[in-house]
């Protein structure tokens, strides 16, 4: 667990720097630019979300193959992945429309509208560098062989800060661009971390095993399976994103105070929820290769192996969030637009003291929907996360737009929520029916 979870944990944690830096200069000029970060660029990943969890689905089958023995299908799974990828970038682009009509309609302020909408624009020519990168790295992580993502995901967020930093604020001769030079930063950064990935994919010798050469072609039984047991991935992915997208534009539409406060509470979510996705990549890659060599005995082990790190992690930040919160936000303090930031100063530090209350139950959620994704049981998995997801949204909703009471409200609601996501993830895996799952025959 430790061999595949710690790099996976770093080059998580390297996105998490990627995305956390890139709003830290934006705050700097100012809390629309801040806030028009994470929304442009969670609506970009929104559009993307059914083709990455249908394609994130190529670790679990990969660590299957191998677990089963036919090592040389490992990479016939990440053709099909590849395939997908490029076929699905012009469909993203063609959706962009409904992501600009989804910011009208929800009343982003006018200050943060046109900087949202340039930030978005050219983030989403960058998506096939994401989707590739996410098909190559599931080779790694299905194999076990995590630490080339991880020097990927190193490389790539070293870029992207230097990149940034010369591109926002025009350094070493350059012109300041503001938002849209973070946009091409992270564009280019991305690009630097598949190369890396591919390079390392098709000319390592250690590699030569699994005939990677002699992979790119069709199967149609392996792209049935992809498609059979990714697309409730995929589908769960989207749907999520978009209720967590329509969450933060809600939240976003009550103005900027309101809007800031929740970017700087989901900024600093983000370093506690992101890293953990690497232990939850590592124990979907373990469970799929128990399940693969039929040991539902030792997938059970990966499983407690994996809530122990993630409830280390998480104790750690839930420490972080309660005793230390006014520090946190105050690296948020823009060099100008001080009166925003000291309006939504306070409630920033109300909601980070509240996060502090669930980063245990999202350590347990991630590390028991790996286990049953890694086994098969995605149709499950599925239903539980879109019905709290949704469940949130609507919530939210009745609270701050019916009820009318104050953003505050809706954050205690969200995070008393997602203590009930962990105990129904629990509840599904206890009752075992994961253990008798076959993916490959």
């Amino acid at each position: 667990m430790l061999t595949i979870a710690v790099p996976m944990f770093i080059s998580n944690a390297c996105d998490t720097i990627m995305i956390f830096t890139d709003r830290l200069f934006l705050s700097r000029l100012g809390p629309h630019q801040m806030n028009a970060a994470l929304s442009g660029g969670l609506t970009c990943f929104m559009l993307t979300t059914f083709f990455v969890g249908l394609i994130d689905y190529c670790t679990a089958l990969t660590a299957q193959c191998l677990g089963a023995g036919r090592k040389t299908d490992c990479p016939v799974v990440i053709t099909q992945g590849l395939m997908i990828s490029v076929l699905a970038w012009p469909l993203i682009l063609a959706i962009r429309p409904m992501a600009l009509w989804l910011f009208k309609t929800t009343g982003v302020p006018p200050e943060q509208f046109g900087p949202q909408t340039i930030y978005f624009n050219i983030l989403l020519y960058g998506v096939i560098f994401s989707l590739l990168r996410n098909c190559l790295s599931s080779f790694f992580s299905g194999i076990g062989k995590t630490r080339t993502v991880m020097a990927s995901a190193i490389l790539s967020t070293v870029a992207n800060v230097f990149l940034n930093y010369l591109l926002i604020f025009g350094k070493c001769g350059l012109p300041a661009m503001g938002i849209s030079g973070a946009a091409w930063g992270s564009i280019i950064a991305s690009a630097a971390g598949v190369l890396l990935l591919a390079a390392v994919y098709l000319f390592s010798p250690s590699l030569r095993p699994f005939r990677i050469l002699h992979s790119f072609r069709y199967d149609a039984n392996l792209m049935r399976k992809l498609w059979r047991f990714g697309t409730p991935a995929g589908i769960e992915l989207f749907l999520n994103t978009l209720a967590f997208n329509l969450l933060i534009l809600n939240f976003h539409a009550c103005g900027l105070q309101a809007g800031t406060a929740i970017t700087i509470a989901f900024n600093w979510d983000l370093v506690s929820f992101t890293p953990l996705l690497g232990i939850h990549i590592a124990v979907t890659s373990l469970v799929g290769r128990c399940m693969g060599a039929s040991r539902p005995d030792l997938a059970h082990r990966v499983v407690s192996s994996g809530l122990k790190l993630a409830w280390t992690y998480s104790f750690f930040t839930m420490l972080t969030f309660a005793l230390l919160p006014q520090p946190l936000v105050d690296m948020f303090r823009p060099s100008h637009s001080q009166a925003v930031f000291d309006a939504a100063r306070p409630e920033a530090i109300f909601m980070l003291r509240m996060a502090a209350i669930y980063v245990m139950a999202d350590a347990t959620t991630l590390v028991f929907s790996g286990a049953l994704r890694g086994a098969g049981d995605t149709f499950w998995a599925m239903f539980i996360s879109v019905s709290i997801h949704w469940v949130l949204v609507l919530g939210q909703a009745f609270l701050l737009h019916i009820a009318h009471l104050p953003p505050r409200w809706a954050w205690c609601f969200l995070c008393l929520t997602l203590l009930a996501f962990s105990g129904i993830f629990y509840l599904r895996y206890r009752l075992g029916k994961w253990r008798h799952l076959r993916v490959i025959d």
